[in-house]
C-alpha cells in the first residue's frame, strides 16, 4: 500500500510452523495490499511451507532470506532499500530472537513500522505457554493483531484471549479454523451479571477485569463485589485510588497490576497495599486515565478490610 514516501513495515511473528508464511502470501495476493507497488519480504527462517516464487513475482515481490539474527542489522537494510527499493516492506520475523532486536531496530530512512502481527497455532499454544511464556507474550505485547488459527472444536479460544489482551490490552484477537473460516465461541462468565450484586470470586478476577474493559457496557450502572489491593498512584486526581490485583504475564518478576479507577470518600484512610473487599456502582465515562477513551470509573458502596485470597496473583 503505497504512502508517498513513506515505506511501511508490517512485521509478522510467531513461533516456527504457526502460519506465517501461508498468512503472508494470501495477504500479499490481496489486491488492496499489492496496488501496483513493490513489495520487498525479508525471511527470517525457513519452515516446512514455502513461498510460491510465481505469485510473488506476479505480485511484483522480492524474497530476501535473512541468513541469521547477526544479519538483520541497519546495514542490510539499507543494502536492501538501495537494491529493491521497496514501496512497502514485509517482515517474516524469526520468534526466537526475541523482539527487543526489532524495537531497537534503526531502519533505513522513510521505513516506520505499521503493523505488528502474531500468529498463533491454536493446537500448540497449551505448549508454548508452558514451557516458552516468555519469549511468547513478548512476541504479542506490541501486535495489533493476533491470530489463532487451526482453532478445533474445544478450543479454549475465551481463556487464550484473555491471556492476550493481559499483556496486551489494545491488540484484536481473532480465532480461525484450518481453512481460515471464522471460528465462532461463547464467551462464558463464571458470575451472574444480573445478579442485583455481582460477586466476582477472587479466581475470577481477571475474567472480570478482560471483560470490563472489552465491554465496559455490559457493566454500566451494576454493582459489583470483587477482593482487591489498594493502589494510591501518585498523581491520581483527589478522592480516587485504584483498587486492582497484581497479574503474571511472562513469569513471576514480571507482573502488571490491574485494576480501575475508584471514587471513594475514604480515600485518605486506606494504605498502599491493604486488602479490601469493594462493593462499588460502575459509571462508564470517557477519562483521561484511560487514555481519552471510555472506561469503567467504580463508586464505592462499601469498603471493608479483607485477608489476601489463597492466590495472590491473578491468571488467565
Amino acid at each position: 500500500m503505497s504512502l508517498g514516501n513513506k515505506v511501511p513495515v508490517y512485521l509478522v511473528n510467531g513461533f516456527l510452523e504457526s502460519g506465517k508464511t501461508t498468512f503472508i502470501q494470501e495477504t500479499l495476493s490481496d489486491p488492496y495490499f499489492s496496488d501496483g507497488g513493490k513489495t520487498l519480504l525479508l525471511a527470517c527462517e525457513e519452515g516446512e511451507e514455502e513461498y510460491d516464487l510465481h505469485v510473488l513475482e506476479s505480485y511484483d515481490t522480492e524474497l530476501v532470506q535473512v541468513e541469521g539474527k547477526e544479519a538483520f542489522n541497519p546495514e542490510f537494510l539499507e543494502e536492501c532499500r538501495k537494491k529493491y527499493k521497496p514501496t512497502q516492506v514485509m517482515i517474516e520475523y524469526n520468534g526466537m530472537w526475541g523482539m527487543q532486536l526489532f524495537r531497537d531496530m534503526k531502519f533505513p530512512k522513510g521505513w516506520f513500522p505499521a503493523q505488528g502481527i502474531t500468529l498463533v497455532d491454536a493446537g500448540t499454544f497449551d505448549l508454548y505457554m508452558q514451557n516458552m511464556k516468555s519469549l511468547f507474550m513478548d512476541m504479542v505485547q506490541d501486535s495489533d493483531l493476533v491470530i489463532f488459527n487451526r482453532c478445533v472444536e474445544g478450543t479454549k479460544a475465551a481463556s487464550y484471549k484473555r491471556n492476550i489482551r493481559a499483556v496486551n490490552p489494545r491488540a484484536q484477537v481473532e480465532f480461525e479454523k484450518e481453512g481460515g473460516e471464522l471460528f465462532e465461541y461463547e464467551d462464558e462468565l463464571p458470575f451472574d451479571l444480573n445478579a442485583e450484586i455481582v460477586d466476582i470470586g477472587d479466581i475470577d478476577y481477571g475474567i472480570w477485569y478482560v471483560d470490563a474493559m472489552d465491554h465496559p457496557e455490559h457493566y454500566d450502572g451494576k454493582t459489583i463485589r470483587f477482593k482487591a489491593r489498594v493502589m494510591k498512584p501518585r498523581g491520581i486526581t483527589p478522592g480516587y485510588f485504584v483498587p486492582g490485583r497484581r497479574a503474571m504475564t511472562c513469569c513471576a518478576d514480571d507482573t502488571v497490576f490491574l485494576g480501575f479507577l475508584c471514587r471513594s470518600q475514604n480515600v485518605d484512610k486506606l494504605k498502599n497495599g491493604q486488602w479490601l473487599t469493594v462493593t462499588a456502582k460502575v459509571s462508564v465515562q470517557k477519562r483521561e486515565e484511560y487514555s481519552g477513551e471510555e472506561g469503567p470509573v467504580l463508586y464505592t458502596k462499601a469498603l471493608k478490610s479483607a485477608p489476601a485470597p489463597e492466590e495472590e496473583l491473578v491468571y488467565f
